[in-house]
């Protein structure tokens, strides 16, 4: 038997469906275009020639953009909504990806 009994069965809705569909949505986009990367980096390394610092850069430049918008766009979230702000940075980010 379970030590914690909710008392009532809390079900998901529609809606709470669809929020995480787009949320995974959202992640999935970041996930795919670090994919991307990393499938692309052989073809960059012949075309460059990058030493390996500038390789390393290369990988990494991509998730400390990503950390330094984290902040900034969690703070314009607050001004103009944070459901607005991840359909808008969804659709932009998924068309520069393209």
């Amino acid at each position: 038997m379970s030590l914690f009994v909710a008392p009532e069965a809390a079900r998901a809705t529609r809606r709470d469906w669809v929020g995480l569909c787009v949320l995974a949505g959202a992640v999935m986009l970041v996930a795919v275009d670090g994919t991307v990367l990393d499938i692309a980096l052989p073809f960059l390394s012949a075309d460059l020639q990058p030493t390996g610092t500038e390789l390393l850069w290369i990988i990494d430049i991509y998730s400390f953009v990503l950390a330094g918008l984290l902040v900034t766009m969690g703070t314009l979230g607050d001004r103009i909504g944070r459901r607005r702000l991840l359909l808008i940075g969804s659709v932009g980010f998924g068309l520069s990806s393209v």
